[in-house]
Order: C-alpha cells, then structure tokens, then sequence
C-alpha cells in the first residue's frame, strides 16, 4: 500500500495480540450469510497459542487521499466481496449517477476475517483475506469519483477470534457458545478484545477510510437470560457496585470512549452502529447499549431501523408493512433523545432497502422505491438529513429519488 505511507508524527507503541482468521438481516447482513459463510469454511485456521505478550510499532499515519465530507452523507452498504469483486463497479455506477455519495465498506466482517490482506510481517498478516485484493487501486478510484469512503468494523460478534481464543469468548460446557445461528460472540468485558479492534480500525484509517463504523458493538441479543449460565471473565467490572445489566452498560459505553480517544489522532470520524429501539428504553438489559452514553462518544450515531425488525411498536401492528410511520415514530423518539444532550452526535440512520419475507406466511410485503422513499422522506420530515441504505446483498432498488421532498 503506497498511498498512505505519509509518516507525520511521533513513534507509537501500541499493544495487539496476533489473532486468528476472523436470520434474515439478523442485525444487518444475515441475508449474505451463506457468502461469508462459504468463504469462512474455505479458508483454515491453523494457529498456534497467541503469545498476548507480543507488541509491535506503528507510526501516526495522515492518508494522502482527498476526501470531503458531503453535504449529507446519503450511502450504502458494500461487502468485501463486492468491493473486490465485479460488482464493484456497478455499485459506483449507481452512486456516481444518483444523489447518493458514500459507501460504508466492511473491512472487518461478520466473522472476523479482515477482507484485504495486511503488508507482509504484519500481526494481522493471518487473518487477511483477498476479498479486496487491491485497496489503493480501489481508494484511488473512490477518490476519483468523489465517493465518500467509511469503514465497517464489526466488533463483538467474532467466529475467528472467539474459535482462536475462547478465554476471550463466552463458553458452555467448556467450548466456545453460539447463538441459535451459529455466531460467536467475544466478551466485550476484555479490553485485549477492544485494543485487537481498534488497531484494526487504525490501519482501515491508514489506508485512507475517512470514519469508522463499528457495528456489533454489544452482547449476544438475549445475553440477561445466559449471563449467569455462560462461563466468561469480567475483567475489570467484576467488582464494580453495579448489577449485571449496569455492568454490561459500562463495558460497552467504555469501549466507545477508548476507540473515540484512540482514534483521535487519525483525521477520522468515529461512528457506532445501534438498535433503534435503543432510543426507546432508558438501557438494553441484555446486549449493553444506552443510546445516550454511546451517542455522547461518537461523531455519528447510526440507528438500525429497518422497519422488519421491529415487532408491534409506536401502535403499529406490522411495521415492515408502514415503512413511513415506523421511521417517522423512531425519528421523533431519537431527536427528543439527541436534543437533550449537549453535544449531539450527528445522526444517520440505517434504512431498510430488502424485502423480509420470514415475516409472513403468505405473500411478502415487497420493498421498492417507494417504500425506499418513504423511510427517506420521514427522515427528512423530521430533519434527520443523512441516512445509509442497508441490503446485505447489495442489490439496491433502482430509480430511487434520494433527495425526495428536499427539492420542495
């Protein structure tokens, strides 16, 4: 990578540990479950015990790419795969010619695979992938189309590190636990989990990403009926005088704090990806996140708030069937939230652009442009300005007006 070797500052030492590889939409991207999958059970992990005690050095790197922030970001979801791939170039095809204007790219997916290859001697050479077998070549290309480039982390939810380092995971009856889907979890009580991500998310700055997006930044969904079951340490927090759910908020509103601080000498934004229905309840008892503490330590907040993924919410029987009420609903909810605090993150919400057929029997309520619209246009009603569009598949409706009502 040639790019970015714009070497500015002083010497930094940073500790890592060398790791192994890393329902529908579960959260995002379970509808492309099967391609990570496939491309998880290709490649072996054959690693020996991690010497945690191993360090290396970086430099504090500036990138040589010029980026400017949008006047909103309006983006989509983009694979590794895609990234890499064929697609690649239809996917800035439909940005380049639409009011559309950012892409959130993952670098570290679902199972903890980063998806290009990390420069020889690297602590994270093993982990890497080909998925992006290029990444100046595909910078250099976003810069030339003026797309706005932001990094996806994915976090706690980690196969390769959990399978690596189980003393770092959530255990039952001794082996690593999965959830009903087959996922692994790290414990976010284990600040070696939080150092592990967030030099990842430095090198994702080095290469020229203008924010970080962490998503999973949370426990197992339903981790207050397990909690006592599973077998995991709490590090620092077990004697704190909190009760476990206080205890699971502060993990993770701390992690947030110690990537913010950490990433403060890159010239990146720091964003976190979220429940919306966070924004509804003073704390999630089980997965961690208080939507205030986490917004008060991030740039940006990104709520998920895909109409399918609510059940019977803000009156609505079947919200994936009311894309513009359920997004309206939500929106005042997190701006009575946001308005109370004293420096507001920006917020940029994840739009729903699939359509969820487990959730009916019959025929499936079908997403289009205009239901596309309707999340967009509730949105801007409610001036909420900036909004990406998630399908895990990254097909994206066509003919979509992204500015719809703003011309107004």
């Amino acid at each position: 990578m040639k790019k970015w070797r714009n070497l500015v500052t002083a010497f930094v030492v940073a500790g890592a540990a060398l790791v192994g590889l890393g329902q529908a939409n579960e959260v995002h991207a379970e509808d492309g479950a099967d391609v990570v999958a496939k491309s998880h059970k290709e490649r072996s992990t054959s690693l020996e015990e991690i010497d945690t005690s191993q360090r290396f050095s970086r430099f504090v790197i500036t990138s040589d790419y010029n980026f400017t922030y949008p006047d909103a970001v309006r983006g989509i979801y983009v694979t590794g795969n895609s990234a890499g791939g064929e697609k690649m170039e239809s996917l800035i095809d439909l940005v380049s010619s639409t009011d559309l204007n950012s892409m959130v790219i993952d670098v570290k997916e679902d199972y903890g695979h980063i998806t290009f290859a990390p420069e020889e001697g690297s602590v994270y050479e093993e982990i890497g992938t080909t998925f992006i077998s290029d990444p100046d070549a595909m910078m250099e290309r976003l810069e030339q189309e003026e797309i706005y480039p932001i990094a996806r982390i994915v976090v706690f939810k980690d196969n390769i590190l959990a399978e690596a380092r189980p003393d770092l995971s959530f255990k039952e009856n001794g082996e690593v636990w999965t959830n009903g889907s087959g996922h692994a979890f790290v414990n976010p009580f284990e600040k070696e989990v939080w150092e592990y991500n967030v030099e990842i998310a430095k090198m994702a700055a080095e290469m020229g990403f203008k924010e970080i997006q962490f998503d999973y930044v949370r426990y197992p969904e339903g981790f207050e009926n397990r909690d006592e079951d599973l077998e995991y340490s709490m590090g620092d927090y077990a004697d704190l005088d909190m009760d476990n759910v206080q205890k699971r908020v502060e993990a993770v509103t701390d992690f947030v704090a110690y990537a913010r601080e950490e990433l403060s000498d890159y010239d990146v934004d720091v964003s976190v990806d979220i429940f919306g229905y966070a924004a509804t309840i003073e704390e999630t008892p089980g997965i961690g996140q208080n939507f205030s503490k986490i917004s008060e330590n991030v740039d940006i907040i990104s709520s998920m708030i895909y109409p399918s993924h609510w059940g019977s919410y803000f009156g609505l029987s079947n919200p994936d069937e009311e894309p513009y009420a359920l997004v309206d609903e939500y929106s005042q909810v997190e701006n009575e939230v946001l308005g109370a605090l004293d420096e507001p993150p920006v917020s940029r919400p994840w739009l729903q652009d699939f359509s969820a057929p487990w959730l009916y029997s019959g025929p499936t309520f079908e997403y289009g442009k205009e239901e596309v619209e309707a999340q967009i246009q509730a949105l801007y009603e409610n001036d909420i300005n900036e909004f990406l569009l998630w399908n895990a598949g990254n097909t994206y409706t066509e003919n979509v007006d992204y500015l719809i009502g703003k011309e107004d």
